[in-house]
């Protein structure tokens, strides 16, 4: 260790030497190699000045004792900056090690959505759920039994970040032992609520509109808990309805009943689920209206389910000049004509 300052001390005096003598580009080319191996013996930028001030009192035998008294103060300063910048390294380190860890938990939480596709004849169907960040707080669901009915569902963690997260994955794995009931809404969500109430915190909350399909009887039944209201469209009259239960949030009580609503659904009408990601996107500055929604969707009823969600998200996060402020999840469920 020794010998590597007395050739550092050496190659960074002959370097000055030659600077003092011609000034040439050369040495100032030589400063700059050897600035890579300062940082290969990791010396502190208080460290480099020493050693400058050290070679510069051996070249200089009567420097004045203003220039020495102004090394002194460039040396306590760049003590401060060598202390401070460590700091930041440590911390942009660290940063980057939190970066890493949530890309690697959001791409296990993509692979708690489902992604199958549905095995309907008669059902057209389309969901796009885009996070506002690297975690979502929104969660989507789509099911089919063994008679064919199909379930569908979204969900809204109140609350943001890692624990909105996790909240979601505890949905998804309490929706997977409610088989025997995820064909009744009303049923599932009184289920799901005692799960949330018990295993989440107090300050935190889960909303969520659940579905079902019926095909045998050409009926859809709903349930929300406090949800962002969704809508139907009957093609017959064409018109959209609001489509809304009555319900209190996940978590909030163990003890909750919820209002279970049957619609028919007939050749042409389809079923809208969405999160307030949507009704809370802006246009032009202002909260987008839910007529606005509804005339976004009118507009393209002559595509299919899939092409009529991403041409929404995208006018809408264009709309937004591609930063969305919230959790984003517009789900549709058609019955084919």
């Amino acid at each position: 260790m020794e010998d590597m300052k007395v050739s550092m001390y050496q190659l960074y005096k002959d370097m000055l030497t030659s600077y003092l003598e011609d000034k040439s580009e050369h040495a100032l080319y030589h400063a700059q190699q050897f600035s890579k191996q300062m940082m290969e013996q990791d010396m502190s930028p208080e460290e480099t000045v020493s050693l400058h001030v050290s070679v510069f009192e051996d070249l200089s035998q009567n420097m004045p004792e203003e220039v020495r008294d102004s090394f002194d103060l460039l040396l306590e300063v760049m003590i401060g900056y060598g202390l401070a910048y460590r700091e930041h390294q440590s911390l942009r380190d660290r940063q980057q090690e939190l970066e890493s860890e949530l890309n690697v938990a959001a791409q296990m939480q993509r692979t708690l959505l489902p992604d199958k596709k549905i095995d309907l004849e008669e059902v057209d169907f389309g969901v796009v759920s885009v996070p506002a960040g690297k975690m979502s707080g929104d969660y989507y669901h789509y099911d089919l039994d063994d008679h064919g009915n199909l379930a569908v569902a979204v969900a809204d963690v109140i609350g943001k970040g890692v624990p909105a997260a996790m909240s979601m994955s505890m949905i998804k794995y309490a929706m997977d032992t409610l088989t025997d009931k995820q064909m009744q809404p009303s049923a599932v969500l009184e289920s799901l609520n005692r799960v949330v109430e018990r295993n989440i915190d107090e300050d935190m909350f889960i909303t969520m509109m659940y579905g079902v399909y019926y095909p045998e009887e050409h009926s859809f039944s709903i349930s929300s808990a406090g949800h962002e209201p969704g809508f139907i469209y009957n093609a017959q009259e064409d018109t959209f309805v609001s489509l809304e239960a009555k319900g209190l949030v996940l978590g909030v009580s163990p003890k909750v009943r919820y209002e279970e609503k049957k619609l028919p659904l007939d050749p042409g009408d389809l079923v809208v689920f969405l999160s307030d990601g949507v009704t809370e996107s802006r246009i032009d500055g202002e909260f987008i209206e839910r007529d606005q929604i509804v005339d976004m969707i009118r507009e393209r009823l002559h595509l299919p389910a899939q092409e009529i969600v991403d041409e929404v998200y995208y006018q809408l996060e264009k709309a937004q000049e591609f930063q969305l402020r919230d959790d984003f999840t517009l789900m549709i469920v058609r019955r084919k004509v």
